[in-house]
């Protein structure tokens, strides 16, 4: 099967929401109630705010032959060289094979930032492994309220000057 990134477009809303509900429930089952999973992404990919990712940052999909496979946003670059990294989802049955690294390769390459900065929280195990395996370091560490849940989050950062993609240069 063939894989392609490519910018995401309007018409491809409805498959990123289904990856982001899909990969959400299954990576915040036991760390997140459901129904505060879901007013988060209710309010944060409804097509409204979708409209703004697509207008205002850099959203891309993974697509196959059959489907979206996955999704990653990054900010504009800013003056200091940093791009952030506000979400990297795929389904669960995608992960681990490789499609988030060139989501991650892709934006690298397409942006050229000094360093990427992303939140995650820190009982997301599946996440923290593959920033850590990728090389991000954790900055800090801080909690957060959504919804009278704390979540326990941390900063990282990869500085991209030291990241090795392993690709032939």
């Amino acid at each position: 099967m063939d894989y392609k990134v490519r910018s995401a477009k309007k018409e491809d809303f409805t498959a990123i929401q289904d990856v982001v509900y899909t990969s959400w429930h299954d990576t915040y089952e036991g760390i997140i109630p459901r129904d505060i999973q879901d007013e988060f992404l209710n309010s944060s990919y409804s097509n409204k705010t979708m409209q703004q990712r697509i207008e205002y940052s850099h959203l891309y999909v993974m697509e196959s032959d059959k489907r979206i496979e996955g999704f990653a946003n990054f900010s504009p670059v800013s003056e200091e060289g940093v791009s952030i990294l506000y979400a990297i989802y795929l389904y669960p049955d995608t992960q681990g094979k490789g499609m988030g690294t060139k989501l991650l390769e892709y934006a690298i390459d397409e942006l050229s930032p000094a360093f990427i900065h992303l939140n995650v929280e820190k009982d997301n195990k599946k996440g923290m492994s593959f920033y850590q395996t990728k090389g991000f370091q954790i900055i800090s560490e801080f909690t957060e309220n959504i919804s009278g849940h704390t979540l326990y989050t941390c900063k990282m950062e990869l500085d991209v000057n030291r990241y090795n993609t392993g690709r032939a240069s």
